[in-house]
């Protein structure tokens, strides 16, 4: 019986090398376009490097942020990280369970739970902040210091 799909004559590899080089004038114009670009980046290496203490941006960034800010609660995590609830929900559920974060009742607001780091989660987040800084040292390595402090103040005029 006779294959009644058609096959491309050539591989695509074939009709368009790699080596060639696309115009992507129109989209380099673009800030969205190019900070996407840095930030997949910094994302790859930022993969790689957290790998060994099994966090991922979001979990790095709520560890942190209880870190600097002990007792914060949900609510807040939510709001200052752009977190759902429901996404947060899991993401502490997650932590909780390896350890590194206990609930507390909130000094101010009886009906609202601080989270606190644990000595576990605070010596993780320790180690991980310092590779966090030597990571983004190296993603940026392009930019003089004066040219990253620049670049942070530009993008934080973007979403702030």
């Amino acid at each position: 019986m006779a294959d009644s799909r058609k096959k491309s004559p050539l591989p695509v590899a074939a009709i368009a090398p790699r080596s060639e080089r696309l115009d992507t004038h129109v989209l380099e114009a673009f800030v969205g376009y190019n900070a996407r670009r840095a930030w997949l980046t910094v994302t790859a290496v930022f993969a790689e490097r957290m790998a060994v203490y099994g966090l991922k941006q979001a979990d790095f960034s709520v560890l942190s942020l209880l870190a600097h800010n002990p007792g914060a609660t949900s609510r807040q995590l939510c709001a200052t990280l752009d977190i759902l609830p429901p996404n947060l929900v899991s993401l502490i559920a997650a932590m909780d369970g390896r350890g590194l974060i206990e609930r507390r009742p909130h000094p101010h607001d009886g009906r609202a739970v601080g989270l606190h780091l644990t000595p576990a989660g605070e010596a993780l987040v320790r180690d991980a902040e310092r590779t966090v800084v030597e990571l983004e040292a190296d993603a940026s390595a392009r930019l003089t210091p004066r040219e990253r402090e620049t670049l942070i103040r530009l993008l934080k005029k973007v979403y702030q």
